[in-house]
C-alpha cells in the first residue's frame, strides 16, 4: 500500500458497495470487507422464497462489480471487533488498519427477545432464508398431498406471515399465487387453491408507515388475493405444529407447520461491539445514533451508515432501513471523505425520499413518490421499473427481466425447487411414505 489514506469498508451491502464505488477515482486505497462474496438484492429475496426467481438472479459476486476498480480490494472474511484507539479493524483472518472506517453491517430480524421462535419461524434477511422459507412453502404442499386425514390437510396448507410490512405483504401476495395459478394443476388429491393464508400485524392495518388510504387499498388487494388480514392481533408464542395470537383480550391457537416472521428488524452485532469501543448511543433496535455527517460522535473519520445507523436529525424520527437511504449515505461519506483530501467543508447528509413501493401481487402494487400515491397495475409498473434498475449488473436485470416476463405469461414459478431436505423436516406427524 501507498502513502494515500486507507479506507476500510465493513458490509458489501447497499450502502458499503455504494461507499466503495463512489471512491473510483479518490485518491485512496479501499478494502472493502464482507463475509459473503456477494451483494444481494434484499428487496427480490421473498421472489426466491416463493420459488420466481434463483439466488443468482439476485445476487452478483463483489470481486466482479469492483474489477475494474483499481483502488479497491475485496476481502472475504467476518469482523471481530473494532480497536479504534490504533485505527485497526479485526477479522477472523486479518487485521486492518484504517483512517477511515465506515461500517455497513446492516440487519437482521428481530424476536423481540424471543429468539426461541427462529427454528419454528424464519425470517426473510439471507439467501440461506430464502431458501429455507421456500422449502417449507413447497414441501407443506407436497406432504398434504400425501396425507390421507383431512384435518392434518387442512393444517399444511395453512400459512401464516407474522409482520405486514412490506415483507410480509409481498410474501403473503407470492404465496396466494403459487396456491391459487401455479400449483392449480400439480397434484392430483389436493386442490392448491384450499390454501388458508393469514398474514398477522399488530397494527391498525397493513402497510402502515404508508397514508391511510394507501394501506386500506392494500388490504382489499390482498383480501382480493383471498389472504386473511389479521390487524389488531399479537403473536404470544410460535413453536413447531402452531402460532398462538392475542387479538381483543381473546386468546387463539392456529395450526401451521409453516410460519414466515417478517415483524421485527435488529441491528447487527457490530453496532454493539462500536458501543463498548467507543461509548456511543444505541436506540432500542441496537442502531448506532449518528451525527449529522453520519460519524461518530468524537470519533470524525468513523462512520456507520445503512440499517446499522439511526440519523434522526432530519425530522426527529430514524430513517428507515431502505436500500435508498443506504445508497445515498455510503455517497455522502465516500464524499465527504474527498472533500476533506481537498480541505473542503461538506454541508450535514440529507436523505431526498424519492419514494417507497410494496408489491401486493400480480399487477397491484402501492408506491408513495413525494405527495403522489399510486396504487394497482400503475404502481406495479413503477415497482418494476425501479427494481429492475437498482438491480447491480445488468446480467442480472437481464435474467431477473426473462423470469419476470415467463412467470407473466404462464403464471409459473420455475425455480420452485425443494433443497437441503431432511427427513426431519415434516415434523412428528409427518406423513409417512
Amino acid at each position: 500500500m501507498s502513502g494515500r489514506q486507507r479506507v476500510v469498508i465493513v458490509g458489501g451491502g447497499f450502502g458499503g458497495l455504494a461507499a466503495a464505488r463512489a471512491l473510483r477515482r479518490a485518491p485512496v486505497d479501499v478494502t472493502l470487507i464482507d463475509r459473503r462474496n456477494y451483494h444481494l438484492f434484499q428487496p427480490l429475496l421473498y421472489q426466491v422464497a416463493t420459488g420466481e426467481l434463483s439466488p443468482a438472479n439476485i445476487a452478483s459476486p463483489l470481486r466482479g462489480i469492483l474489477r475494474r476498480q483499481k483502488n479497491c480490494r475485496v476481502l472475504m472474511d467476518e469482523v471481530t471487533a473494532i480497536d479504534v484507539q490504533e485505527k485497526l479493524v479485526h477479522a477472523a483472518g486479518v487485521t486492518l488498519p484504517y483512517d477511515s472506517l465506515i461500517v455497513a453491517a446492516g440487519a437482521r430480524h428481530s424476536y423481540f427477545g424471543r429468539d426461541d421462535w427462529e427454528p419454528s419461524a424464519p425470517g426473510l434477511k439471507s439467501i440461506e432464508d430464502a431458501t429455507e422459507i421456500r422449502k417449507r412453502i413447497l414441501f407443506a404442499f407436497e406432504a398434504a398431498e400425501r396425507s390421507d386425514d383431512a384435518e392434518a390437510i387442512k393444517v399444511w396448507l395453512t400459512f401464516v406471515i407474522v409482520g405486514a410490512g412490506p415483507t410480509g405483504v409481498e410474501m403473503a401476495g407470492a404465496i396466494s399465487e403459487i396456491a391459487h395459478h401455479t400449483l392449480k394443476r400439480d397434484f392430483r388429491k389436493i386442490n392448491p387453491s384450499d390454501a388458508h393464508i393469514i398474514l398477522i400485524e399488530a397494527a391498525a392495518h397493513p402497510l402502515g408507515v404508508y397514508p391511510e388510504d394507501l394501506a386500506v387499498k392494500a388490504r382489499k388487494s390482498l383480501e382480493r388475493l383471498q389472504v386473511v388480514v389479521r390487524t389488531h392481533t399479537k403473536v404470544t408464542n410460535v413453536a413447531d405444529g402452531f402460532v398462538e395470537v392475542e387479538s381483543g383480550g381473546a386468546a387463539e391457537r392456529i395450526a401451521t407447520h409453516t410460519v414466515v416472521w417478517a415483524a421485527g428488524v435488529a441491528a447487527s452485532p457490530l453496532g454493539r461491539k462500536l458501543a463498548e469501543a467507543t461509548g456511543c448511543s444505541l436506540d432500542r433496535a441496537g442502531r448506532v445514533q449518528v451525527a449529522l455527517d453520519l460519524s461518530i460522535a468524537g470519533r470524525p473519520n468513523l462512520f456507520v451508515i445503512g440499517d446499522l445507523a439511526n440519523f434522526s436529525h432530519q425530522d426527529g424520527k430514524p430513517l428507515p432501513g431502505l436500500a435508498p437511504v443506504a445508497m445515498q449515505q455510503g455517497q455522502y461519506v465516500a464524499k465527504l471523505i474527498q472533500d476533506r483530501l481537498k480541505g473542503r467543508e461538506s454541508k450535514p447528509f440529507h436523505y431526498k425520499d424519492r419514494g417507497s413501493m410494496a408489491v401486493i401481487g400480480r399487477y397491484s402494487a402501492v408506491a408513495l413518490v413525494g405527495k403522489r400515491q399510486f396504487s394497482g397495475f400503475r404502481a406495479w409498473l413503477i415497482w418494476v421499473f425501479i427494481h429492475l434498475m437498482q438491480i447491480t449488473q445488468f446480467r442480472n436485470r437481464l435474467l431477473v427481466l426473462m423470469q419476470w416476463g415467463w412467470s407473466f405469461f404462464t403464471r409459473d414459478r420455475a425455480a420452485r425447487l425443494i433443497t437441503h431436505y431432511r427427513e426431519s423436516d415434516g415434523h412428528d406427524d409427518r406423513p409417512s411414505q
